[in-house]
């Protein structure tokens, strides 16, 4: 059994995680909208910039309490190494794992933002796209090792904050449509 304290951290871990799967959904919805040019945003998107990196970077943090805060859970028992390192946590290690390299994506992807100017800005655009795959990892990895996962009430938040961004992802890759046929113009009478 464990003591009240190491509850704590895990109860902690759990509220981090999930909160970094909502803040991590949202600005990927803002990311998609800015690349997107969405005709109602023209004109928004500053604003729409700033939200994005606020909650971009609010997403880091909670991605290191989450992890951080497990090394004083009193079930899992794990050191450094074992939140760092993919496959190194028995705990369900193949969704573990999945977490820690969509984790290390999510954070060098985003935190890439303030060096694109050394990057290269088209270089980087293009090295940041790959940022819904990282976060497509962490969505795996809260399915697969969540203590919530198959509760109702985390399948239906789990819901309403990845289908949106899933859609613009859609959205995103799907073949832009032809564009609308000319009408053909009239035969001239000779």
């Amino acid at each position: 059994m464990t003591d009240a304290g190491s509850h704590v951290f895990w109860i902690t871990s759990r509220a981090a995680g999930i909160t970094a799967l909502v803040l991590s959904s949202v600005a990927v919805c803002a990311g998609l909208a800015l690349g997107g040019r969405i005709g109602w945003l023209r004109g928004r998107s500053a604003q729409l910039k700033t939200v994005h990196e606020a909650l971009s970077l609010a997403t880091l943090a909670a991605l290191a309490v989450h992890g951080l805060a497990l090394l004083g859970d009193g079930y899992l028992h794990p050191g450094l190494l074992d939140i760092a390192v993919p496959f190194a946590l028995d705990y369900r290690p193949v969704w573990t794992a999945l977490g820690i390299v969509g984790g290390y994506g999510v954070a060098f992807l985003s935190l890439s933002y303030y060096a694109r100017a050394r990057i290269g800005v088209a270089r980087w655009r293009t090295l940041h796209r790959f940022i819904a795959l990282f976060w497509l990892l962490g969505v795996v990895h809260t399915l697969g090792a969540g203590t919530d996962a198959g509760r109702a009430w985390f399948l239906f938040v789990a819901a309403v904050v990845v289908l949106p961004p899933v859609a613009l992802l859609a959205l995103r890759f799907a073949p832009a449509p032809p564009p609308p046929a000319r009408p053909a113009a009239p035969a001239r009478a000779r």
